[in-house]
């Protein structure tokens, strides 16, 4: 497994791993050094945990190129990991997502919300953890929102706008390994707030996994690749929408609530790799 941080997700893998007797090396990301043309020295499957988008683009190729399956792929990471790539590759596959515009510029943008109308949501391409996403209430609180943005980093510029969905004040997050949707849970935002995000404040509950929620949640999983994700839904009065296909999920939360020994499915899932 390679990762940047141990958070107690990763934590849990390990001890996993060791109830199960199953030998599994830690590689931490900031000490790695991997040569373009050198042969691999690593385990045949890895388990990607590393948190920056970057770095675990960037390694994951590298590890591919030396035969390596790495868990989930460069591919899964690159589309999951970028949202403008996400909401491509989703309504491909014929999965209900938002209505959503890219612009790139803050004349192009405001034109989009023209079309799309208020309130609307900003969100940045890359990026995690509900981390500079804005609620767009009116015409006169975009134009100070994207203003902001022109003084950031040209990524920053590429200005991802959904339409805001009427949904109760919570949406799911539901767990998929596979082919199977293993767990799901319910994330409310607090008071005051429209993100969910329970790394954020947000609480969770347990979520049964209805055919409709199983069904979306694995076509999600593979449209993006297949592997290991933590797929987030929301009930519009449509139906079930996919907003975001997370590719290093966090799941403590998930496993606190639903009662899913993920981790120990985690593992099984890396051995059943192994033997193929």
């Amino acid at each position: 497994m390679i990762c940047d941080h141990i958070r107690l997700d990763e934590k849990l893998i390990i001890e996993a791993a060791k109830k199960m007797g199953v030998p599994l090396t830690i590689y931490n990301a900031d000490e790695l050094f991997l040569g373009i043309n050198e042969n691999s020295s690593f385990e045949p499957v890895i388990l990607q945990r590393s948190i920056s988008y970057f770095r675990n683009l960037h390694i994951t190729a590298l590890l591919e190129k030396m035969g390596i399956q790495v868990v989930n792929s460069f591919h899964s990471a690159l589309i999951c990991g970028n949202k403008v790539l996400s909401s491509l590759t989703l309504s491909k596959a014929g999965i209900p997502t938002p209505k959503t515009f890219v612009a790139f510029s803050k004349e192009g943008a405001l034109k989009a919300l023209e079309k799309l109308g208020y309130p609307a949501v900003l969100k940045p391409i890359v990026g995690s953890w509900g981390r500079l996403i804005a609620l767009l209430k009116d015409s006169d609180s975009a134009k100070a929102i994207l203003e902001s943005r022109e003084y950031m980093f040209p990524i920053y510029q590429i200005y991802y706008i959904q339409e805001l969905i009427k949904k109760p004040d919570r949406d799911i997050r539901c767990f998929v390994i596979g082919d199977q949707a293993v767990a799901a849970i319910y994330r409310y935002s607090l008071p005051g707030e429209f993100k969910t995000n329970v790394y954020i404040g947000g609480t969770a509950e347990p979520c049964k996994i209805t055919s409709e929620l199983e069904e979306l949640s694995i076509k999600a999983a593979n449209a993006v690749g297949g592997g290991i994700f933590g797929v987030d839904l929301m009930e519009s009065p449509e139906g079930l929408i996919v907003h975001e296909v997370n590719y290093a999920t966090e799941f403590k939360k998930t496993v606190e609530v639903s009662k899913v020994d993920i981790p120990k499915l985690i593992i099984e899932f890396l051995v059943e790799k192994l033997k193929r």
